[in-house]
Parts: C-alpha cells; sequence; structure tokens
C-alpha cells in the first residue's frame, strides 16, 4: 500500500527529531526545556555579526552622520513595530515564522514564495560575514581570501547539525569575551579622543548631502538597514522553543521575548551608528577598507596596545562574531529551504541536506566577491524583505485582532489551509514588485529613494483591503481537524497532550496532529506533508 511506502520511508528520518529540531513542526512542550533567559540569551548571541559596522560605516561616509543617524532610526523604528507581532506568535505558539506566514494570509503552498526570500536571506547574511571573517584571517595570519572563505564556511557544520542544543551552548558561553573585545576598545576611544566624536557629528559625507537633513540621503539609507528587517526570521528560530508562558514567569518571558525579538534591532541601530564612527575615525589611515570591521577594530585596538597584539585580537573578535552569527544564518536556512522543498516536492530529505546547500551557495558568494557590491544587493534585497515582514504583521495586528477577519490561532497544517490565500499573497507581491519598480527608477528618480517606505505603505493599507474583499474566506480550508481536544487551553497555550502517528508510530502533541481521512487514527503534520496521494488529508469543509 501507499500509506506502507510513506511510513517506511519516513520512519527513520522522524525518529530523529530532535536532531532535526522540530524542522516544519510545533516544537514539542517535552523538548523545550530552557528557560526564557536562556532562550533570549541564544537568540541575541546571533545578532553577533560584524555587517552592521560594514551597513553603518557605508551609509555614514556616503550620506554624512546626521542623515545616517537619521536612516538608522527610522528603519529600527520600522523594524521593531513591524517584529514585536512575529516574535509573539512564535513564542506563544511554538512555531517558526514560516509557520506563522502560512496561517497569516499567504497559505499553504503560498508562503513557499517567502520561505525562498528568507532562505536566501540567510546565505546572503552567511557569505557576507564569511567575507569579513575572511578579512580579518588575512590581515591576522596571512591566510589568502579563496582558503578564507572556505574556513569560515566548513567551521560551523558540526555547530548546526546538532541543532538548538549546540547552538544555545556556543551563544551563552561566548557572548562575554564578544562584548568585553567589542566595548572595551570603543569606550578607550571616545575617552581617550573626545574630539572624535564631535568630529563624527560633523562628517557631511561624500554624496553631497550637506551638512543638513537631507530627506533622499536618509531613505536611501534606511533602504540599506531596512534590508536587514527578515533577521526576526531568525530570531523567531530560537523563539519558538520558549517555555509556555505562566503567571510565575510572565515577566521574564514578556521581557525575554520584546529584548531577544524585535530588541534585537535597538542592539544593530547601536552597531550600525559605531560602524559609521569608526568608519570616519579611521578613513584617513584605512582609506577604502574604513568599511571593513576588521580594519576598524585593528586602529583601535592600536590606540592602546602594540600592533602585535592589536591584530590577534581583532581577528579573535571577528572570528567569535562570525561563527556566533553564521552558525544561526546556516542553521535558519536550513529551515527555510527544507520547508519549501518538502512541500513542493512531497520528500522529506532531512536539515542536514539543506544545511550543506545553504553553505555551498554561500560559499559561492563570497568567492564572487559580493562583499564588494553589498550595499546594491541589500537595498534590492530590503524591498522583498519589507513586503513579507510587514504584510504577515499587519495580518496579525490588523486582520486578526482588529478586523477579526484572519484567525486568531495559527494554523499551518496540511489540510487545514487553503493552498494559497490572495489576502497575504497578492499584497506582498504588489508591495515587492512596486518597491523594485521604484527602487530600479521605473516613477522617476525624485521617487527612487522612497522604494522601501512605499512597501511598508503598500502592505500595511492592501494586507487588511485584500482581507475585506475576499472576507477571510481563504484563511482555513477547515475549522475542524477530526480530533476532539482543542489545541489550546482556556489560556490559549498549546497542550502537551500526546498523539501517536499511525504512518510513523511515533508520540507527537496535540497541536501537531490531526485526524486522518484514510483511516480511524490520527496523523502528524509532516506525514500530512509528505503525503503524495493526498489520500490522508480530510475534505474541505
Amino acid at each position: 500500500m501507499v500509506v506502507d511506502e510513506v511510513s517506511t520511508s519516513q520512519h527513520t528520518k522522524q525518529t530523529r527529531e530532535t536532531l532535526e529540531d522540530y524542522t516544519l513542526r510545533f516544537a514539542p512542550r517535552s523538548y523545550r526545556r530552557w528557560k526564557p533567559g536562556v532562550v533570549a540569551s541564544s537568540a541575541l548571541g546571533g545578532i553577533a555579526y560584524l555587517a552592521d559596522f560594514s551597513i553603518g560605516a557605508g551609509i555614514g561616509l556616503s550620506y554624512g552622520t546626521l542623515n545616517a543617524l537619521v536612516a538608522i532610526l527610522v528603519a529600527a523604528l520600522i523594524i521593531f513595530t513591524t517584529g514585536l507581532p512575529l516574535a509573539y506568535y512564535g513564542a506563544r505558539y511554538n512555531i517558526d515564522l514560516d509557520l506563522v506566514t502560512r496561517g497569516a494570509g499567504f497559505g499553504y503552498y503560498g508562503s513557499v514564495l517567502t520561505s525562498m526570500i528568507f532562505g536566501s536571506f540567510t546565505f546572503i547574511f552567511f557569505a557576507t560575514e564569511g567575507a569579513i571573517m575572511a578579512q580579518g584571517l588575512k590581515v591576522g595570519v596571512g591566510v589568502p581570501l579563496w582558503l578564507g572563505y572556505l574556513i569560515t564556511t566548513l567551521i560551523v557544520v558540526p555547530l548546526v547539525i546538532h541543532g538548538m542544543k549546540a547552538l544555545s551552548k556556543l551563544q551563552v558561553w561566548t557572548t562575554p569575551v564578544w562584548l568585553l573585545l567589542m566595548i572595551g576598545p570603543l569606550g578607550y576611544l571616545v575617552i581617550a579622543d573626545p574630539g572624535s566624536v564631535s568630529d563624527w557629528l560633523a562628517f557631511t559625507g561624500s554624496e553631497g548631502g550637506g551638512a543638513g537633513l537631507n530627506a533622499g540621503s536618509v531613505m536611501l539609507g534606511a533602504g540599506v538597514a531596512l534590508s536587514l528587517m527578515a533577521q526576526i526570521g531568525e530570531q523567531v528560530d530560537y523563539l519558538r522553543f520558549m517555555p509556555p508562558r505562566t503567571e510565575e514567569n510572565k515577566r521574564s518571558w514578556w521581557m525575554s521575548v520584546v529584548l531577544a525579538g524585535p530588541g534585537w534591532v535597538v542592539f544593530g541601530a547601536l552597531k550600525q551608528a559605531t560602524g559609521a564612527f569608526l568608519a570616519v575615525y579611521i578613513m584617513g589611515l584605512a582609506g577604502a577598507a574604513a568599511t571593513e570591521p576588521v580594519q576598524q577594530f585593528m586602529n583601535v585596538y592600536g590606540l592602546f596596545m602594540p600592533l602585535a597584539v592589536a591584530i590577534p585580537l581583532a581577528v579573535v573578535l571577528v572570528v567569535i562574531s562570525q561563527v556566533k552569527i553564521n552558525v544561526t544564518n546556516a542553521y535558519s536556512g536550513s529551515l527555510a529551504w527544507t520547508n519549501s522543498f518538502t512541500r513542493i516536492t512531497g520528500h522529506y530529505p532531512g536539515r542536514t541536506v539543506f544545511v550543506l546547500f545553504n553553505l555551498g551557495v554561500a560559499l559561492a558568494l563570497m568567492e564572487a566577491n559580493m562583499f564588494a557590491f553589498l550595499s546594491s544587493i541589500l537595498s534590492f534585497y530590503a524591498n522583498c524583505a519589507i513586503a513579507w515582514v510587514v504584510t504577515v504583521a499587519t495580518d496579525i495586528l490588523v486582520n486578526k485582532f482588529v478586523l477579526k477577519l484572519s484567525p486568531r490561532e495559527p494554523e499551518f497544517r496540511r489540510g487545514m489551509l487553503h493552498a494559497v490565500n490572495p489576502v497575504g499573497v497578492v499584497s506582498f507581491l504588489a508591495s515587492a514588485i512596486t518597491s523594485i519598480a521604484m527602487y530600479f527608477g521605473a516613477f522617476g528618480t525624485t521617487l527612487q529613494p522612497y522604494s522601501p517606505i512605499a512597501a511598508v505603505a503598500i502592505a500595511v493599507v492592501l494586507t487588511p483591503v485584500m482581507a475585506i474583499a475576499t472576507g477571510g474566506r481563504y484563511y482555513l480550508r477547515r475549522t475542524d481537524d477530526g480530533i476532539d481536544e482543542p489545541r489550546f487551553d482556556s489560556h490559549g497555550t498549546p497542550v502537551d497532550t500526546t498523539y501517536t502517528c499511525h504512518v510513523c508510530e511515533q508520540d507527537f502533541e496535540r497541536p501537531d496532529m490531526l485526524a486522518c481521512y484514510a483511516h480511524d487514527a490520527v496523523i502528524c503534520s509532516l506525514c500530512v506533508t509528505t503525503d503524495r496521494t493526498g489520500q490522508h488529508l480530510l475534505p474541505a469543509q
């Protein structure tokens, strides 16, 4: 029978769920043994990347300090506002951002679009961070760039394969060293040379922005910074392992969700501003290399210690930072690509396959010297990331809580959702296509800098308009999954009753299960996903 074939092909892979970190599905309470603070510190460890310094340096050198600071602030406010509902849903219902997206306006197959965008985000930033690490290895120990690219790619493989258990230990133990190496020298610089701050604040940039505030320059700078909006997806990949919110832990739970969810952008904005400061400070010494973090910190360390010590310390900072973020990039990328591939093909190859795929693409980008045209790539990519994140955030905030046309509790299981929901898909495509056309000058040079804001505005307006126009009909294919016990208790917390899937014969918690149409039994969400015949699916209501 086909059912037996599905069972045979999937049984072995599904017994490795703890190693696979519950790809494509709800993270069960039995696995989520970490306290809120541990999950938060692990999530924040993933923002140790140094690309912020390069991004801030590029914006500051181009448009001047005043325009750069306002651009960074504008981007941070947008990212924080849109990131909060996504972080809450991921932590509250223990699902990653792709699963949130499915039920927030995109549908079961519609969210493949956004999974691919997020997957692209992870290898773009892996390549960016890997290039920075290779630059550090070249400066510090003379490793050729091509070899440095290979080293930075291979070093993360064993950590990423072992998922959250290994990543949480890495992030917690390396954070104190990282903070000391980063904050200490910056504090010394400001104290030792206070005039450097006033010189930085007076810097007007290389692109004719002048001493005053220029709206076009602000928007162009904000567009680069907004490319980081998809970072919330990586934060949610950690936050989905939050424990249930209770009366006893609600303060620490909320603090962890806010700090490690949208709160990452506060740290990111500070790093971008610092990168702009350091670039102005060392541009006379480093020239075009002033945007490279290894050069920034090597020159700052050199102010108060011999160069023979400054260079190794700068290299250590770069290596720690890149390992901390690139394990997250590779991990989150593997989840995104596995999600897309399994839904499209009905075959679950395991997350490890896509760890290697993501790393291979990132390595190719590094060898192609992607770092040299980083700002152009990020400005273009920002429009897609903004369209996705703002559409989902608007669906949660407006369509779920204000209009009440979108189901309050998230749904991600095949058979329960329509294949495509026009609410999210149309809003996302309209926002992305229009803003990209604007970015390339289709609406004239005057409007060109405002493409990121256009992406935000279109998604915010069109998402509720589409929900009203469709009457919310395309969110759920079914409202009843065939199991009598509710998925959530009276407080809205996912229940932890376990059921045995009759296909893979493994036990999973209630939110991951639904009734099987072909048998008087229950089936897990992954087995439904990999059912190519569709015989397990409940009929539409």
